[in-house]
């Protein structure tokens, strides 16, 4: 071997050692303790060898950053980014450089957890709040959820909402007004089919001729057209009837908003707040509903409530609703939102105010006005006579007008009928207007744009009738009106984030959750405008570096897996979830088997399991588990006997959600094949599986897997997520298909799960690197170090926590779970005390009282080094020490530093400290590397009770922060 050979594998293996955070000495150093000689010992004592790989993964071999960043570079210059007026729910937007650069492109935002930790989470939850309170102030509705996924799926919400809260309850019929969105009637289609409800669709005006329990209207519809559905709405009410509105977020700006008409529910997408195309996605759709509707609505909520000092404090509302709790009685299966997205557009808003947001809305509108009046003159007819941004036409030499276009790179949108529509937004100058005039009327067509503005402020605007125009006022809360200055909102933004404890301060060791380095290589070609400012609707050739990295990573991900198919629609775990199980269903379906709808769940699963089960119509049976948390075989065994006529599915997690190999994983898919069942096998542990064992080879049919766990996309705050699915190759004709691109003739038929049909597209790009520079060699050096990890953290902490379960040769696998009911016990102190004052010591808690009550789950991953493992580990240790002396009575159980954790610096500049029984040094420094990094937690302890009592889910008077 060359001097220059091994020079480039050098390199090749770089990536490798920056993302496994330990070394090869610290490697050797765990091994050492745990008492393997190798990864490869370790592998053998913990994996089954029945369903471990004997072959490496065809995955390339492992690249540099250099060279990885080059080849999706080749990629990402086979997009044509065209200028898009194909509108439909996708704009061009301006995003803010002091958004971009501090929000989604700092590690501060984007690789925090979801906000279960509120008190180490004040910053985002702020944002959120933001958000919430400009989702409200749009629509003129009460109550706003934190984002959903898509509009799409907001409305297939709405739809499920709208039949909970409905009076008509002998209805069975949503009614849809035919000029919605094909992409949003696509994925309420689905929905509504798993439901049995049925979905007419037809003229607005029409929906009050029927026995509906609600209906959906979209405003602007998809021609351009406004109306004032105040009247229709008073009907359909009279009837019983919920009402739903998708409405354009931009122009509620100068648009009666859907709650003065009467609506019920609005929602729609956010994406034209700042927040780019991405090829559809991830964007965070809006929804908001009225007061009365707020313990049925979907998705998650914040809401202000007050810590142990009185003071203002923000958290996650009525939690109860979470689906880990409520498993298949919950609203919805949705556990990700948008919170990245959700956060950039609340940004936006605050960064342009009220007057900025309306100059932007006004200057698109005019520009509509000015197009509109040129083609006018010309002859041309408009087929909507109202409008915010769009307009629809038919001209007579429309692949004349279209051929143009993609001469002058525009991308006009065309429809069934021939006709031709034209949204502008935010980024449409005047010389994109007089470029559409050349495109639709040719050249020599004489029109001056200066001459067409002064007529139109001449004669006046009547394209948004007197009735329909907003007077109210909005936004006026002061959070939007005082950091417009970039010096002001980038120090806003920083005031934010310096409250939130995120990857980039410290591991974040979440069981079930993997919060692994999310590399700054890996993230980068977001942001390029190849990959940023495609409209998901573009055709299809000006798309090829997209379609060639979703091919490149389906091809991947099959051989991961050990599926034959990949599809790539699920824009989230849960989705992906949903997704799996109409494939199962459809599949029964073909067969003549349509009444397979028994779903059974191992007591052990996670949360949305049963919800997702619920969703696609299926009845939850739920399978128990042994002392040892594994799947109680007998009682499988009978129930899939039981069952054996209506079986349709298993849902199991694998390694179980107890973090171990469960020895009888194949015997499992066994019993579930012979009853004419299928095995979905859950893929949110899939980081202990990757190049060690697979779905596919161990006997399952179809998996969802979380692209922003196991392969490197950053959980953002809450979202964004992806959840595409692997299906073997019976299941592959029955995955999700799309109503506006067509996927191929295996899927034509099927309807649709999101509203793009790749999902949130935007985020791809992230796996695609993670895979492309670790290749086979170091994605299963991953997965072995995460293994590693777990293994000496439970080895470390068993000397002062049991550890509940174990699989063979006392081995976990990726997680472990610490029992902490004894301690509890023994000294009053929970695991709730015990999060807190992890907090203090600079650490979010790891996963609380899931998937057992009163324990803490633990997770690792890879990325963190033996360094960061001991810091925790001392941490634990030192809480166990604070634990005895509860125990002792040297403290008594309702004044000690983890009763009264987190502390802030408000409790050490508090005189009444002395009273406690502890220094404020051990409160806040308990041991020298909190000292040396300190984060400061910036509320006390949160009342739960206090905030759902008193539901508040608005901004609140700034001097309440004070």
């Amino acid at each position: 071997m060359t001097k220059q050979t091994l020079t480039q594998l050098a390199q090749h293996d770089l990536f490798i050692r920056r993302h496994i955070g330990s070394d090869e000495t610290q490697q050797q150093q765990m091994l050492d303790y745990v008492g393997a000689e190798s990864l490869e010992d370790l592998t053998a004592q913990i994996v089954p060898g029945s369903i471990r790989l004997n072959r490496e993964l065809a995955v390339d071999d492992p690249c540099g950053e250099a060279a990885g960043t080059e080849s999706i570079k080749q990629i990402a210059a086979k997009n044509k980014v065209f200028k898009s007026y194909i509108g439909m729910g996708y704009y061009g937007t301006d995003v803010p450089a002091v958004i971009q650069r501090n929000v989604l492109e700092n590690p501060g935002w984007y690789t925090a957890y979801t906000p279960y930790q509120p008190e180490i989470a004040q910053g985002r939850l702020e944002a959120i709040l933001n958000f919430q309170q400009l989702s409200m102030d749009l629509t003129g509705l009460d109550l706003a959820s934190a984002s959903l996924l898509d509009e799409a799926t907001a409305a297939a919400e709405a739809m499920a909402m709208a039949k909970r809260v409905s009076k008509a309850k002998k209805a069975n019929i949503f009614y849809v007004a035919d000029d919605v969105f094909p992409q949003t009637l696509d994925v309420v289609k689905t929905r509504a089919e798993c439901f049995g409800f049925e979905v007419l669709v037809g003229p607005a005006d029409e929906a009050v001729n029927h026995e509906i329990f609600g209906a959906l209207f979209q405003y602007s519809n998809n021609q351009g057209a406004i109306r004032d559905y105040t009247a229709l709405f008073a009907q359909l009410h009279q009837q019983k009837a919920v009402v739903a509105v998708a409405a354009d977020i931009m122009s509620l700006l100068l648009l009666k908003s859907p709650g003065s008409m009467g609506a019920d529910i609005a929602f729609g997408n956010t994406q034209r707040f700042g927040v780019p195309m991405g090829y559809g996605g991830p964007h965070a759709a809006y929804f908001v509903t009225k007061d009365e509707h707020k313990r049925s609505m979907p998705g998650r909520i914040i809401g202000v409530s007050k810590d142990t000092r009185g003071n203002v404090a923000l958290r996650m509302a009525m939690q109860t609703r979470e689906q880990h709790i409520r498993r298949e009685k919950a609203n919805s299966n949705i556990c990700t939102a948008q919170i990245l997205l959700a956060n950039m557009a609340s940004f936006y808003a605050v960064y342009h105010g009220p007057d900025g947001l309306k100059t932007i809305a006004n200057r698109i509108h005019r520009l509509t006005d000015i197009l509109a009046a040129g083609l006018q003159t010309k002859g041309v007819t408009l087929l909507n006579s109202t409008w915010f941004d769009t307009l629809t036409f038919k001209v007579a030499d429309k692949d004349a007008v279209i051929a143009r276009a993609l001469a002058a790179q525009s991308n006009l949108r065309i429809d069934a009928d021939g006709a031709l529509g034209v949204s502008l937004d935010e980024t449409t100058t005047r010389t994109d207007v007089a470029t559409l005039f050349d495109i639709i009327l040719g050249t020599g067509h004489g029109l001056d744009i200066t001459a067409l503005d002064a007529a139109i402020v001449a004669a006046g605007s009547n394209s948004i009738p007197a009735a329909l125009l907003r007077d109210d006022a909005i936004l006026t809360h002061p959070v939007f009106n005082r950091y417009h200055s970039e010096t002001e909102m980038m120090r806003y933004i920083k005031h934010l984030e310096n409250k939130d404890l995120a990857l980039n301060h410290s591991m974040i060791s979440l069981g079930s959750c993997t919060m692994k380095l999310n590399a700054a290589v890996e993230m980068q070609p977001i942001s390029w405008p190849e990959f940023a400012n495609l409209h998901p609707f573009c055709p299809q050739d000006q798309a090829e570096g997209y379609h060639e990295l979703v091919q490149n990573l389906s091809d991947w991900l099959v051989e991961i897996t050990g599926y034959d198919a990949i599809c790539m629609q699920p824009n989230s775990g849960a989705q992906g979830e949903y997704a799996g199980l109409l494939a199962i269903r459809k599949y029964h379906q073909s067969r003549g088997e349509a009444h397979r709808n028994v779903c059974l769940i191992p007591q052990s699963a996670h949360g949305t399991n049963p919800a997702s089960a619920h969703m696609a119509g299926m009845q939850v049976v739920v399978v128990e588990c042994d002392k040892q948390g594994n799947v109680d075989m007998d009682d499988l065994r009978a129930k899939a006997s039981d069952m054996a006529a209506n079986l349709s599915c298993i849902m199991i997690t694998y390694p179980s959600t107890h973090g171990v190999y469960e020895e009888t994983i194949r015997d499992i898919c066994q019993v579930i094949h012979q009853h004419g069942g299928q095995v979905y096998l859950d893929g949110a542990n899939m980081n202990a599986q990757v190049g060690i064992t697979s779905p596919g080879f161990i006997g399952a049919d179809v998996s969802h897997l979380n692209l922003h766990k196991t392969f490197a996309i950053p959980h953002g705050g809450g979202g964004p997520g992806m959840g595409p699915i692997g299906v073997k190759a019976h299941l592959a004709p029955f995955v999700a298909g799309h109503s506006v691109v067509k996927l191929g003739k295996a899927c034509d038929n099927n309807s649709a799960v999101s509203a793009a049909q790749y999902g949130s597209a935007g985020i791809l790009p992230i796996s695609w690197m993670y895979i492309k520079l670790l290749g086979a060699k170091g994605l299963r050096l991953s997965t072995q170090n995460a293994m590693l990890n777990a293994n000496y953290l439970a080895k470390k902490l068993s000397e002062h926590y049991p550890v509940l379960y174990r699989g063979r040769n006392d081995r976990v696998a990726h997680e472990c779970i610490i029992d902490l009911r004894p301690l509890k016990e023994a000294s009053g102190v929970t695991e709730m005390d015990i999060a807190k004052r992890l907090n203090d010591y600079g650490f979010h808690a790891p996963t609380m009282s899931f998937p057992v009550a009163g324990t803490l789950m633990i997770e690792p991953t890879e990325s963190e080094s033996k360094a960061e493992l001991d810091r925790f580990i001392d941490a634990m240790v030192a809480i166990r020490s604070e634990i005895a002396k509860v125990e002792a009575g040297d403290w008594p159980a309702d004044n000690n530093p983890l009763h009264n954790a987190p502390h802030t610096m408000a409790d050490i500049m508090d005189p009444a400290f002395n009273e406690r029984p502890y220094s404020r040094e051990l409160a806040v420094f308990p041991c020298d590397a909190v000292r040396a990094n300190k984060f400061w937690p910036t509320v006390n302890r949160i009342d739960d009770v206090y905030g759902d009592r008193n539901l508040f889910c608005s901004c609140v008077p700034m001097e309440d922060y004070k």
